[in-house]
Parts: C-alpha cells; sequence; structure tokens
C-alpha cells in the first residue's frame, strides 16, 4: 500500500466557534451532512467533536452524539474517531463520556499536557453570534489541556478493553518521548498511529524543519516499521505542510477543525471541499487515498461492526 494514503477529516472541532465561519457544522444534522460528504470525498477516517445544536458550544454528551454517530454509520463505511480531548475546559469525564458510551474503533488521545491557546483570533472579530463566544476564545489564553500519566494509562486501560485503538496526537516533540513511554510499558502496541500537530500556539511551531526533527525522532524510538504517521496543521499552514508530509511518506489529516480556510483570504465551504482539495494534491504525486478497509488493515482496527452505535 506505499501508494495509499489514509486521509482523517476532523469535521468541526472545539477551537473554532460558529461566528468565525458559516460552514461550521453545528448540529447533529449538520455534522453527519459533512462527515458523509467528507468520506464520500475520499476521506477515510472521521474525527468527530460535539457541539450543543442550539448555540454551537462544545459538548461531550453521548446523548448529542448519538444523534449522529448512527446517521453517518448507516451512510458510510468509513472509521469513526470520537474525540477523547473534547475542548480544554471540560473535565476528563466528560471528555470520555461518548467514547465510554460508543466503543468506537478510534479515538483521539492527547500525550501530554499544554498550554492550548486560540485567544488571538478574537481580535478580528467585532460582533458575535453568540454569547458564550468570545470569553471562550479570549479566555483561552489561561487554558492549560490536561493530559497526565495517569489521564492517559487510565484512557488506554479503560477504552482499550474494548478494542479501540487511538490517534495519539502529538503537539511536541515531548509528547513522542511520552508515547515511547506507554510503548515501554505495553499499553500501546504496533501498528500505532501518530498524529503530529502543527501551529497550535502552546504546541510545536510551523516550521517545516520541526516536521522532519519529529519524524526523525519517531523513527528513532519506534522504528519506521511499528507506528503510521500523520500530520495536522493549523490554519494558513494545512496544506502546504500535508504536502511535505505526503512527500516524506506519511498520511495526512484536514478538516475544518484544523483551518476555515480553502486557501489564503477564502473560507472553506464545506470539510468536503479541503478533502477533495488534498485528494487532488495526492494525484499529483501518484498517491491515492485509502479506502475505509485498507486504513483499518493499516492500523489493524477492530472493525465497523464491533462498536455500540
Amino acid at each position: 500500500m506505499k501508494n495509499k494514503v489514509i486521509i482523517s477529516c476532523a469535521v468541526t472541532g472545539s477551537a473554532h466557534t460558529p461566528t468565525m465561519s458559516d460552514a461550521l457544522p453545528v448540529t447533529p444534522a449538520e455534522i453527519a451532512e459533512q462527515a458523509i460528504d467528507a468520506a464520500k470525498a475520499g476521506a477515510s477516517i472521521l474525527h468527530l467533536h460535539a457541539r450543543v445544536p442550539e448555540d454551537g458550544r462544545p459538548t461531550g454528551d453521548p446523548d448529542i452524539y448519538a444523534r449522529f454517530l448512527p446517521v453517518i454509520r448507516q451512510a458510510t463505511d468509513a472509521v469513526i474517531n470520537i474525540t477523547t480531548g473534547g475542548a480544554a475546559t471540560m473535565s476528563l469525564a466528560d471528555r470520555l463520556a461518548a467514547a465510554r458510551r460508543f466503543r468506537p474503533e478510534m479515538c483521539s488521545l492527547n500525550m501530554g499536557s499544554m498550554n492550548f491557546a486560540f485567544f488571538p483570533a478574537a481580535r478580528r472579530i467585532e460582533t458575535w453570534k453568540y454569547g458564550w463566544e468570545r470569553d471562550y476564545v479570549v479566555n483561552s489564553d489561561d487554558y492549560i489541556f490536561r493530559n497526565t500519566f495517569r489521564d492517559i494509562a487510565s484512557i488506554l486501560e479503560t477504552l482499550g478493553e474494548a478494542g479501540t485503538r487511538f490517534e495519539h496526537e502529538c503537539y511536541d516533540v515531548g509528547h513522542l518521548y511520552n508515547l515511547a513511554h506507554f510503548v515501554d510499558r505495553g499499553l500501546v502496541k504496533p501498528p500505532f498511529f501518530v498524529q503530529m500537530i502543527f501551529g497550535v500556539l502552546g504546541g510545536i511551531g510551523p516550521d517545516l524543519d520541526n516536521l522532519v526533527f519529529m519524524k526523525r525522532t519517531a523513527d528513532r524510538l519506534f522504528g519506521e516499521e511499528n507506528y503510521r504517521w500523520s500530520v495536522l496543521a493549523a490554519g494558513r499552514h494545512q496544506m502546504p505542510f500535508l504536502t511535505q508530509a505526503a512527500l516524506l511518506g506519511g498520511q495526512v489529516r484536514v478538516g475544518l477543525e484544523d483551518s476555515l480556510f480553502i486557501e489564503r483570504g477564502q473560507l472553506a465551504m464545506s470539510n468536503a471541499q479541503q478533502v477533495e482539495k488534498i485528494v487532488r494534491i495526492l494525484a499529483e504525486m501518484g498517491l491515492e487515498p485509502a479506502t475505509p478497509a485498507e486504513a483499518r488493515q493499516m492500523l489493524a482496527l477492530k472493525g465497523g461492526d464491533r462498536v455500540e452505535f
């Protein structure tokens, strides 16, 4: 499968707010529709958060997830990946509630605590759609995204018992070493999936030298044969970083969680539009999107028939 690339699509996330883009899906129906369209466009993994339908506030409520997970599963064979990150303002219990209930094939798993900030975005907005948005964004200069060693071990043990595997989100080089610690403890087993993240304020910067450094560090810690790696980059860095990652043999992640734009100064109309763009870029390199079945094989996933939604 050397010419196959896993495309993940992060459909809505928690950092962006409804005021920032009319395309950002908020309601269960919008999240389902955009996720299904992204899968049709070539995404084999759908990374999902939930929002309060009335105002777009991030939520971990499993009852809201239950309004779109079955719809997506019935309409597509894509791997459904439920966040355990939620939002930096949520408790760990809230962040894990949906994953514990639905036992998905895959969950995201943040590999270390960090400052997680997006407050500079507030400077560009004068009028907000909903009352919660401004304080949520502005106050991110004081958010600590908690992911302690005890938290990570608990997630690996409790969700791992259900056969769930993980998108190990590494926002800095130290997070790779944290992951290596859990590999050494036997809590993470090959083939595992490393998502390298660039350009989030509080994590490693969006410099291409950092991408090469992260990849070399991961190879040294894990051995190339033991893991698959993917790249996401925030905002305007999204497509340049993904292109470089694909050239180096990596997988890629797009989506309105990571960037609201399709090109400089132009907001994306949908998640599917971003998927379509990266598919075109990959095609120019002689690469093809991996199918959901191929992604499952590459990542040793349990299969969509063993989830509880």
